[in-house]
């Protein structure tokens, strides 16, 4: 197979993904399980692929799930989300110090 029918099945697949939910949804969801549902699914699949580069972008997992919840516990207290990536970098840092 050539790389244009690669490229032309990967334009059917992503025009199909936009529109198909364009054509076939022109009515306002009421369901208030299904609004939650949607509403959710972006940051649970942010979520997803965040998490493991978490773990595995540090030298030591360890380091990477301390930071981690060092994360939540700023971002829970109210820190922008500056504060929070720079809390997060300063703990991986101090605990791969005293781990190496």
């Amino acid at each position: 197979m050539s790389n244009y029918t690669y490229i032309l099945v990967m334009f059917l697949v992503t025009i199909a993904i936009r529109v198909v939910p364009l054509t076939l949804i022109r009515f306002e969801i009421k369901n208030s399980f299904l609004q939650s549902f949607l509403y959710y699914v972006p940051y649970v699949t942010l979520s997803v692929m965040t998490f493991p580069a978490i773990i595995d972008a540090t030298n030591e997992p360890i380091a990477g799930a301390i930071a981690f919840a060092a994360g939540i516990i700023v971002a829970r207290i109210g820190a922008n989300l500056f504060k929070t990536a720079a809390v997060c970098c300063f703990v991986v840092l101090i605990v791969e110090l005293i781990l190496s």
